[in-house]
């Protein structure tokens, strides 16, 4: 069902008739416990109240404010309140203090682009924020504590003037292929996807969210809080951080308020699978869930056939699982199957995809196979185009190009990168002249009308002419030894030479006995060998990692350049290197053991 909004305030507002004393969100401060909740009649009087305190202090429509929120409720108001004065939302975190050094430099970019007039936060944020002084762009801003302001206030707001074309807020992407770009997003683009959304997910009386991703990652926004919103149904909130301290919150929560909508990227399905223990699933009941989301790209099969078999007898339905395929820069959903349909798998042939087509071959054939997930057909209103991305003319049926797309969720562009902007939204088909398009940068190829991703193209590796898709190396490294943490390899080339391919993988030291069969020097030599039998690829350098080392985006994805800078400038924490001889000598080895 679609709803007549202009906006995201028609929306909250009609939602504050017709819901007034629903409860519209409810946040789990340890992952488990209630600590705040909000009505829809709530939320509307505190983002009124949030707007006339902006307005007050001269905020005028089309100005930026950056909301810097720690997780909970607080966030949710403050972007509302924005909304309400008409006041463009750069949704950021605070930065922590023990991580300053990776990101601040981030929020400077940010704050360097969006030229924001206000900064919006906790009054315990407003007054621990010694890191300030480091970023004198924000020391110089006035900033509002909207939890210490009067509530009475909201008598006197003015609704603004916004319509479709208006925009809500800057959606800086995750950084995981160049620096953070302002995603334009306009109250049109959000109320198209939305409705999307709410048709695929067949949203009803009985839809309830569990959200544990991050609300300043298009994903956490978007499907965690504005979501419910749209469709009106309840929606419970917690931190990222107290779901990757134990995974088993997030699947307590969705048993405990029967939650119908959740997910996340491949890592959190794994990481469920991983650590949730025999006596934890026993007490766990998902038959509630239907629609357990899957924004990763691409998605991996093992990753949900574990899951499944994981916590089947919890009530888990294969039927639940929920693939789609999305970006910043459509707003959020591109594609995606309808609720209750069963995921699609296309086993194709390894080296035929190093050539760029798609053969499906018998699972009873000698060569390797790799099984790509559908992220099902294209959204209402949505066109979905596989492009040669050098040519810029259609691709052949089954011949993997990149992703161009056409739609009403497709966003501005970037903001104050007019060139980028051009390059990246402003795509024409040389065929027949049509466009614009957004160009996304990931591969893919459509079969019968589901699109399936095989990688992004700016991280393709290319070898001795074949074509090579990171994920699936990494996969195999990932395999090699259970000290090597799953979800924690990067495979990558040397910005110095396309064909001299590196790993990096993060070691859990209580996996890693130095013993001759059980070695950093063991360790290598199986990563090398199952690399060159698997994919023929000769290794040049394998950096052994500490936790945590590898550069990631706020939603998980590796961010494949910034590794290689990490590389060449030594700016992560080795245990060991290894670089592939010139000679018949001994490989170098450099670093030390844990």
């Amino acid at each position: 069902m679609t709803h007549d909004f202009r906006s995201l305030v028609d929306m909250l507002r009609q939602r504050a008739l017709d819901q007034e004393n629903d409860r519209a969100y409810t946040f789990l401060a340890d992952g488990e416990t209630e600590t705040a909740a909000l009505t829809y009649a709530q939320l509307d009087h505190r983002a009124r109240a949030i707007a006339v305190a902006l307005a007050d202090r001269g905020a005028s429509p089309g100005d930026r404010a950056i909301l810097l929120y720690p997780p909970g409720l607080d966030f949710v108001t403050a972007f509302f309140g924005a909304i309400y004065a008409g006041v463009i939302a750069v949704p950021c975190y605070p930065p922590h203090r023990l991580q300053l050094a990776r990101s601040l430099p981030r929020l400077t970019a940010i704050l360097g682009n969006a030229g924001p007039s206000f900064v919006l936060c906790t009054d315990e944020v407003a007054a621990l924020s010694t890191w300030v002084a480091q970023t004198p762009p924000l020391a110089a801003l006035p900033w509002v504590a909207t939890d210490t302001l009067d509530d009475d206030a909201a008598n006197s707001w003015k609704e603004p003037d916004v319509g479709p074309s208006t925009l809500a807020f800057l959606q800086y992407t995750s950084g995981s292929t160049a620096a953070p770009r302002g995603v334009m997003v306009t109250h049109g683009n959000l109320l198209h996807n939305l409705a999307a959304i709410n048709y695929v997910e067949e949203n009803d009386a009985d839809s309830v969210s569990v959200s544990w991703l991050p609300v300043i990652h298009d994903m956490g926004l978007i499907e965690g809080v504005l979501e419910p919103a749209y469709a009106g149904h309840p929606a419970c909130l917690m931190s990222p951080a107290t779901f990757l301290q134990r995974p088993v919150r997030w699947l307590r929560a969705i048993s405990k308020y029967r939650a119908t909508n959740s997910g996340g990227p491949n890592f959190a399905y794994d990481l469920c699978a991983r650590k949730v223990n025999d006596e934890q699933r026993a007490a766990l009941d998902l038959s509630s869930w239907r629609v357990a989301y899957n924004g990763a790209e691409p998605i991996r099969s093992e990753t949900l056939t574990t899951f499944y078999r994981t916590f089947r007898d919890c009530g888990f339905r294969w039927k639940s699982f929920y693939p789609v395929y999305g970006l910043a820069e459509s707003t959020l959903v591109v594609t995606s199957r309808r609720r209750s349909h069963q995921p699609v798998f296309l086993n194709v042939d390894a080296s035929a995809l190093s050539r760029g087509q798609i053969d499906e071959s018998s699972t009873n054939g000698p060569s390797r196979q790799v099984s790509l997930v559908s992220s099902g057909p294209p959204a209402f209103g949505t066109r979905v185009l596989i492009v040669n991305p050098d040519t810029c003319r259609r691709c052949a049926p089954r011949e993997i190009g990149e992703i161009w797309i056409s739609s009403p969720s497709v966003t501005k562009g970037y903001w104050q990168r007019e060139e980028e902007t051009s390059q990246t939204f402003g795509a024409t088909l040389d065929d027949d002249g049509s466009g614009p398009y957004l160009r996304t940068g990931d591969l893919g190829v459509l079969i019968d009308g589901e699109l399936f991703v095989a990688g992004r193209l700016k991280d393709l590796l290319i070898v001795r002419g074949f074509k090579h898709y990171p994920q699936d190396l990494e996969l195999t490294v990932e395999r090699q030894h259970p000290a090597i943490r799953p979800g924690c390899v990067a495979v990558f080339a040397l910005e110095s030479h396309d064909e001299q391919i590196v790993v990096a993988a993060e070691l859990d030291p209580r996996r890693l006995d130095i013993t001759p069969t059980n070695s950093h020097e063991f360790l290598i030599g199986r990563i090398c060998q199952a690399v060159a039998e698997i994919h023929g690829v000769q290794l040049h350098t394998i950096a052994l990692l500490k936790p945590g080392a590898l550069p990631k985006t706020s939603s998980g994805k590796i961010r494949h350049r910034a590794c290689a800078e990490a590389l060449s400038g030594g700016q992560w924490a080795e245990v060991l290197r290894w670089i592939k001889p010139n000679t018949d000598s001994a490989a170098m080895l450099q670093g030390a053991a844990i």
